[in-house]
């Protein structure tokens, strides 16, 4: 049986969704704008002198705790995490980050305000945004904040709807987030800036025929203003 769908180039394991076993449908909007996603990846907050990729993990843990102690009157068990906002242009791949403090609707909202107006500034006019059903997308501050925007909400337990931003969480982690050990989180977090700067400018996209997502912006650097 193996052999027959080798033969005729069917079933690859890459084309199937292996939770259901169903062919994905990839797709890609014709013009920047005309679909944003909008996601959030939570990577966990690393203690000042460093976690446990960089020390062993008691070290880390007593690292841990001081900084901890150091930040709460009272202590808390654990350090937290950052809230990385993205929003995702669906054609061009180019993307909108904030670190923020957490994922409630007001942040979410004023989030959405400062990410359409940067691609306002490159010369991308958003016409649907594309979220997971996280109540910060469901609240009517959001909805507020989209104002006339269409705003579609991916189908419950598929995040493969979602996919393209989920990509580039992954991606991020990969380069960004966990590439080094840092000593601190103001450290992991200095270096994100010129992590953007590389992925947006430098960084070939397989998908787009091994070009950086620049090259399907109008206006991403500001040469046209």
């Amino acid at each position: 049986m193996h052999r027959v769908l080798a033969r005729w180039g069917l079933a690859r394991l890459a084309w199937l969704d292996r939770p259901t076993g169903r062919v994905i449908r990839r797709y890609e909007h014709a013009a920047p704008g005309d679909l944003i996603h909008v996601d959030v990846k939570k990577p966990g907050n690393i203690p000042d002198g460093g976690g446990h990729r960089i020390t062993d993990r008691v070290t880390a843990n007593q690292h841990r705790k001081a900084t901890t102690a150091a930040r709460y009157r009272h202590g808390r068990p654990k350090i937290g995490y950052s809230y990385l906002h993205t929003a995702l242009d669906d054609h061009s791949r180019v993307a909108y980050t904030e670190i923020l403090p957490d994922e409630t609707q007001h942040t979410a909202a004023v989030f959405w305000a400062r990410a359409q107006a940067w691609f306002t500034t490159a010369g991308i006019t958003v016409r649907r945004v594309l979220t997971d059903n996280g109540s910060c997308y469901r609240s009517r501050v959001f909805a507020e904040a989209l104002g006339p925007i269409t705003h579609k909400r991916t189908r419950p337990c598929r995040p493969q709807t979602n996919g393209k931003v989920e990509r580039f969480h992954r991606t991020l982690a990969d380069e960004w987030a966990y590439a080094r050990p840092c000593h601190s989180n103001s450290e992991r977090q200095d270096a994100f800036p010129g992590w953007l700067h590389n992925y947006h400018h430098h960084r070939n996209h397989s998908a787009l025929g091994g070009r950086p997502p620049a090259t399907r912006v109008p206006n991403l650097s500001g040469q046209n203003t």
